[in-house]
């Protein structure tokens, strides 16, 4: 009999054991309605996955799936809680162990504030974020790894996270690239768990695209359908060390708390942002609150790193660099 769960379980803020929650599972696969969490449970011809589809597995998000057919949604109870009630209830379910991804924004460094975990950041030599998390870890006292990449590293490590993401284009490649080097750290550290600030930016209005478009709300919703794909692309990467990664921003309780602010508690004035920031200032300093940062690819020198590797190939284009190894 093949029974597995990947992933934890709650149950209205109560994290089960994992052979409990497997126990209820097989006993009755329509107990799966009331799990939160980020789970994919597997038992007897019957699956159940997470509500947001944090977790990869073979049924769609929040489906209750026997015998190939969907017998019921996973739409577990959660109260309705302030944004800072809802972000360190996150945070705390997720805390149990593993690692905080420190990249020195705020959506990281809140999370790494709140969790009481070891951090870790990954960039080139000299990198923004190397620098960012640096700064950050010392600042908030936090036990912070640092890890250099190596120039020598990052073709090998492209050529892998290409043989597993979906989509294989220039800015994917250099996030997924990215990825794999911390979740490779983490599994060096010995975790398997990887918290991470995605969703953030998605939920609260990080881009700068935000504060040009009229509609701030629709935006957002728009851009939240993405971060599926984003997770997929994500996790198969960090599948490749064995790890997991853990979001707590994508938490109902955070998703709901955020949904129900006004877009210019998000957005509004040239800042971007704003409620997550607001919480974050009760347990960072000011600046380190506000202070902007670089996307991933960009922070930790990776993006850069790709086009060096394919002008040294002799490819005028990344594109045409990256097919070189759809090719192999």
């Amino acid at each position: 009999m093949h029974i597995s769960l990947n992933g934890w379980v709650e149950v209205r803020g109560e994290k089960l054991q994992r052979e409990k929650a497997i126990s209820l599972f097989q006993d009755d696969p329509l107990a799966a309605t009331s799990f939160g969490g980020e789970f994919f449970l597997s038992c007897e011809g019957c699956t159940a996955r997470d509500a947001l589809g944090v977790i990869p597995g073979e049924s769609p998000a929040g489906k209750i799936v026997c015998h190939g057919k969907i017998i019921g949604e996973v739409n577990p109870e959660i109260p309705t809680l302030d944004l800072e009630s809802a972000i360190r209830e996150a945070v705390r379910l997720r805390s149990d162990h593993g690692v905080v991804a420190l990249s020195g924004g705020v959506d990281s460094a809140l999370i790494a504030a709140l969790a009481g975990l070891p951090c870790l950041a990954v960039g080139m030599a000299g990198s923004h974020d190397l620098q960012r998390a640096a700064f950050s870890a010392d600042v908030l006292s936090l036990d912070c790894t640092l890890i250099t990449i190596q120039s020598s590293e990052v073709e090998e490590a492209l050529r892998q996270v290409l043989r597993v993401i979906p989509d294989k284009n220039p800015v994917d490649a250099a996030i997924a690239t990215t990825q794999y080097f911390i979740t490779r750290a983490a599994r060096d550290m010995g975790h398997s768990r990887v918290l991470t600030g995605q969703g953030a930016d998605e939920l609260f209005g990080g881009y700068a695209r935000y504060l040009l478009v009229e509609d701030v709300e629709a935006q957002l919703v728009m851009d939240f359908t993405s971060l599926r794909d984003q997770g997929e692309r994500d996790q198969a990467v960090a599948a490749l060390h064995g790890s997991l990664l853990s979001m707590p921003y994508l938490d109902l309780r955070v998703v709901r708390a955020s949904r129900a602010l006004p877009a210019h508690r998000k957005v509004k004035g040239g800042l971007r942002k704003i409620a997550l920031r607001e919480v974050a200032m009760r347990y960072m300093p000011h600046d380190l609150a506000w202070r902007e940062k670089k996307a991933m690819q960009y922070g930790s020198g990776i993006s850069k790193e790709i086009q060096r590797l394919a002008r040294r190939r002799g490819y005028g284009r990344v594109t045409e660099y990256l097919a070189l190894f759809h090719a192999q």
